[in-house]
Order: C-alpha cells, then structure tokens, then sequence
C-alpha cells in the first residue's frame, strides 16, 4: 500500500526530506507527546531521530499561552491524583471510578458498530476549540511537516486545523473512543497500532482500514540493536539461563531457542546475578509495594544472590521514598533508578533493562516490554486501559498477577525453580510484536510497512 504521504507535495529542501524508492521520503516529522503518565512519552523517546526541532510536549513548551499551561497542569494534576487515590480508604474507590468512567472501554463482544461520538469526544473538541493545544497548532504552522503524536489531543487538533498528514500511537492494546475524532470516515489521522485488538478496536470506531497500520508498540533501539535484534538476541540468551536455574525450561526448548536465538548466544556466560526490576508509573503510585519486595527479598539481596533495582522514574518523592529503602536494608544490591527529566530516565532505563530478568510493574506502557522476552509481574491495574492490558499479558501467557509481595521470597522463587517465568519470557518474545520503531520509521520513509511473514516481529 502507498501511503498518501508519498503523494503529496511536501517541504522538500535537504533539513527535511531525502529521496526514497518512491519519491519524496520524510526524514523529519512533529513529533509530539503530552505528559500524561511515562506512557505517552516513552512512545515517542524512541524515534527522537525524527523530531524536526525535538520533541514537543502539548502544553509544556515556549509556544504555550500561559492559560493553556495552567490547564493542562490542571489536567495532570487530577489525572496523578485520581491514579494515586485508589488505596484511598472510603473515598478512595469513588474517585477511582472517576477516573474509570473517562477512561472506560467498551465490551469487546458482540462486534458492533461504536463509532457514534460520546461524551468525552465531544468534551475534547470542545476543549480544542477553546484553545487546548493551540500552542501545538502555532509551532507545527512554521514548517509544513507530517505530525506524529503519541497523544489523541495533539493528533485531533491538527486534523481540525486541516493538517494533511497526521500520524498517532495507540500507547495500550485496547482504547477508549476518545482516541478518533467525532467524524471518523472524514477524517485524515492514520493510527500505528501495538496488536490486532487494537486495530480491530479504531475499526469498530469508524476509522477506515487503509488507515490502521499494525506496527506493534516502538521499543527502544537501545534494547533491540539493529532490525535484526541482535542486542535483545544476544540478551535473552542469557535472561532465559537465569529464569531456568533448575534447568525445568531449557531441555525442552533448546532447538527452537537456539533456532531463533542463535546458537553462540545461547552459551550461558554467567556474569551477573538475577536482576528484578519494579518500577513504578508516572503518578508514583503503589511505591509501596518496592518495600514490601525490598523487605521480603532482604536475606538474598544481603547475601548477593539476586540484584533489585527500584525505578523511581522522575519523581524526586518516590527517590527519597526508595533511599529509604536501600538505606534501612544496607545492600550493595539494591540499586535506585532516578532521572532528572524524562531524557535521563529513560536513557537509565534502557540500560538496565537489557539485564532484567523479570519487571514487575503495572500494567501500562510497559506491557509491551514483554515483546524483550522479560516477564512482566502486575500490580493491581488502574483503570480501564490497564485492564485491557492485562488481558492482553494474560492471553499471550507473558506474565503473572502479583501474590501477596511480603511473601514475594517464596511465590516468586516457586515459579522461578519450575520455569514458569522462563516460559513466560520466551511466550512474550514470540507473540509480542517488537519492531514498532523500524516500522512507523519505515512507513513514514517508504509509505508502507516491511514485507510482512516473517516469525520474529
């Protein structure tokens, strides 16, 4: 399929664009987010090399009005708030359901026709005509670019601003309708999607199919090395080796291993220790449930059998929070994940995820980490996406509900010593679709996706 992209006369001097096998090809786009949770941004971290003058975060950059910046602070302000109250005694669910009610998506059975406009559509367009991502929309009129957004705002808004080429990242495996705009079938937005739920989900939207791309979600270059995987290859090798110490997976699964692997990665080189890594999500909710892990783990990490890393993402509360921690345990092997803005945090994340054996999270953006072959522990799910999400983990068998994590030294180490996780990480691998970054950055080059029929994704 060429893409209407291709067709269209765009900026073409050198700083742009450069010349592909059909014509123009784009080399530079708007690359926009907002800071709604990591979720949203760590979409866009990855294709940064794309960002015509970096990446703009719809409320948070030199071109805001000052009344905008107040509301989208409003609006992130509510959202961490309404994310945290759900350990709230008494008012806590009420204010979570708040929250569910905005985000909620719909049964996915029967197969029905949804794309009427509802009540949060019609809230957002309303929100955009008052001004909400005018910022946005003044920045992206200097150059007559493609924008991409990993935002449903910023995507709307620029295809009622009568922007040609408009581009959005579902950031979850299912979404809420608020996500397509009021008039589906008129509208110029092309979405990349992480999984075929999804996809069949913007269809039930109204959205036509010739403008849903299935890409999977863009995990970072960092963890994968080049489109042939070699640095997650060369990784899980060794990550499988860790998650098998009672060898329960490997003997069953060595050919199919080495096949996809590679037989040199599969040599286990033993240079590290088990690593667990919990991270909490943008709102800095549920950081007590790293204690509880720190605690209970205390007798290994105090005799260097296993190392826990506790991400605190960009949260200065959550650090002191988790300092704490490793201050009360006094181990060497508790290590804490800190970055001053989301560029460092995400560039620290990066680099010990290549040697985590197991994440234990929610279930948000970070699902898809499943695709590195890790399996994914879940803490209770907030909101509907999340629930989605875990659906997704569970179906695809990447991962386990969270036991009680004051007693994480034995449920934990009884999956481990019977490769259930092992299993879990090798499922994530093969089922998970890892390559979203080469593909939207292929699509947006070429105006179509990488012939498809390959096994690794």
């Amino acid at each position: 399929m060429t893409h209407s992209l291709i067709n269209e006369k765009i900026n073409t001097s050198d700083e742009h664009t450069n010349v592909g096998t059909h014509g123009s090809v784009v080399l530079k786009v708007w690359l926009v987010t907002a800071k709604m949770g990591y979720g949203h941004l760590r979409a866009v971290y990855p294709l940064q090399e794309l960002a015509y003058e970096g990446i703009l975060s719809v409320g948070d950059n030199q071109n805001t009005p000052e009344h905008e910046r107040r509301l989208w602070k409003k609006i992130l302000g509510i959202y961490e708030f309404l994310s945290r109250a759900k350990g709230t005694p008494i008012i806590g669910k009420l204010l979570y359901n708040i929250l569910d009610f905005f985000l909620r998506i719909p049964s996915f059975y029967p197969r029905r026709d949804l794309s009427k406009t509802t009540f949060q559509v019609k809230m957002l367009n309303s929100s955009i005509r008052k001004g909400l991502c005018k910022g946005m929309l003044d920045k992206i009129r200097e150059e007559r670019l493609p924008v991409l957004s990993s935002f449903y705002a910023p995507a709307i808004a620029a295809d009622m601003q009568g922007q040609h080429s408009v581009f959005c990242i579902i950031c979850d495996t299912d979404l809420n309708r608020v996500w397509v705009s009021p008039d589906p079938w008129e509208s110029r937005i092309e979405y990349f999607v992480p999984t075929g739920r999804a996809a069949r989900r913007l269809k039930d939207y109204g959205v036509p199919e010739n403008r849903i791309h299935l890409t999977g979600f863009p995990l970072p270059k960092e963890v994968l090395g080049s489109p042939q995987l070699d640095l997650l290859k060369s990784d899980l090798g060794q990550r499988l080796h860790y998650l098998d110490p009672k060898q329960r997976f490997w003997p069953f699964h060595r050919r199919n291993i080495e096949y996809f692997l590679g037989k040199d990665n599969c040599d286990f080189k033993n240079l590290r220790k088990l690593t667990i890594t919990y991270a909490v999500g943008g709102a800095g909710a549920q950081r007590e449930f790293g204690k509880k892990i720190a605690l209970s783990l205390k007798e290994k990490l105090l005799a260097g059998n296993l190392t826990l890393n506790l991400v605190a993402g960009t949260r200065v509360d959550v650090q002191d929070y988790f300092l704490d921690i490793q201050e009360e345990i006094n181990s060497e092997n508790i290590h804490v994940i800190f970055g001053k803005n989301f560029h460092d945090y995400f560039h620290k994340f990066n680099q010990i995820i290549r040697q985590t054996d197991i994440l234990w999270s929610k279930p948000s953006e970070l699902s898809f980490y499943v695709g590195l072959g890790i399996p994914l522990i879940m803490t209770p799910t907030i909101g509907a996406q999340e629930r989605a999400n875990k659906k997704w983990i569970r179906d695809i068998q990447a991962g386990f509900k969270q036991e009680d994590p004051s007693f994480t030294d034995q449920w934990l180490f009884d999956m481990l010593f019977k490769g259930r996780l092992a299993e879990s990480a090798w499922a994530g691998f093969l089922k998970a679709r890892k390559k979203g970054v080469f593909n939207i950055e292929n699509f947006l080059k070429n105006g179509q996706l990488p012939e498809s029929g390959q096994l690794i994704r």
